[in-house]
């Protein structure tokens, strides 16, 4: 999965590289027809369910403020997740999300720069954690300090994270990794993944040694357990910024962003992880 597979027998990773690259051009092109479909219907953002693009890491959270919102006020979204950047360039290439949740400042920064979001309703929603996660049946607590070996931990396995150019989560464990001097160690042994909960599914099989992911995802997932926690001076601060896109025309995603930041949804936010940084604008 990404760039981080490189055997050492020629046949063997020339057939590795061509998988990635027709992994790659799926994904595009997919992503490209979901971009197409979603624009086919205009309607969509005029009515019915209020359609929310938000980060994969927000799922358990938000299926949770769904159901609550549902129950008590009577409506209902249809929430699409994924990683920031997926979904901001389907924002970018017209599907009619009327909510966008980023888990950064930069992918909003993205879409505020090509005027593609409200910025009078944009806030700061949400912070989180980065974690190191293993398979639960081999959870070896690791001190994450400077210069930690995380090397010898991995042994011949691979460490699992989101792709570290692009999606939130593996930037923030990228940087982490450099502030503690570990990187140049581990940078050959990585398994990237397209968002964080593909990152988390990868060590919840068994499949990669250790992870890298948000101590949100490693509390919704049994088969792993959190073996260290990223120092919060060591990468960029984990801020999970919400808006209106500037399609949005259903009256009820008002009313929805409203409810994300009110009193009600904060308590299942925090009950899943994550800490609740409030409505001030970012």
């Amino acid at each position: 999965m990404g760039d981080a597979f490189h055997l050492r027998s020629g046949g063997i990773e020339m057939v590795t590289v061509r998988r990635q690259l027709l992994c790659r051009v799926l994904s595009a092109a997919v992503g490209l027809m979901l971009s197409w479909g979603l624009a086919r219907t205009p309607a969509q953002a005029q009515g019915g369910d209020v359609l929310v693009f938000a980060a994969a890491s927000l799922k358990n959270a938000l299926d949770a403020i769904n159901t609550q919102w549902q129950k008590e006020m009577g409506k209902k979204a249809t929430i699409s997740y994924g990683s920031s950047p997926a979904l901001a360039k389907q924002i970018e290439h017209a599907a009619p999300a009327q909510i966008f949740i980023s888990a950064d400042l930069d992918w909003m920064d993205y879409l505020a720069q090509k005027n593609l979001i409200m910025p009078e309703t944009r806030s700061n929603l949400l912070g989180n954690r980065i974690v190191l996660i293993a398979p639960k049946d081999n959870a070896q607590s690791i001190e994450v300090k400077p210069g930690f070996d995380l090397a010898k931990f991995l042994g011949e396995g691979r460490l699992s994270i989101a792709n570290v150019d692009t999606v939130p989560a593996g930037k923030y464990g990228m940087a982490a990794l450099k502030k503690l001097g570990v990187w140049p160690t581990v940078s050959s042994k990585l398994a990237q993944a397209e968002n964080v909960r593909a990152a988390l599914l990868l060590v919840s099989r068994g499949e990669a040694s250790a992870g890298i992911v948000y101590q949100t995802d490693a509390a919704a997932d049994s088969n792993v357990k959190i073996i260290g926690t990223f120092p919060e001076d060591t990468h960029p601060p984990i801020v999970y910024p919400v808006a209106l896109t500037a399609g949005a025309a259903n009256p009820e995603a008002t009313a929805l962003l409203a409810y994300l930041t009110s009193a009600k949804a904060k308590p299942v936010f925090q009950a899943h992880g994550f800490t609740v940084l409030g409505a001030g604008r970012s």
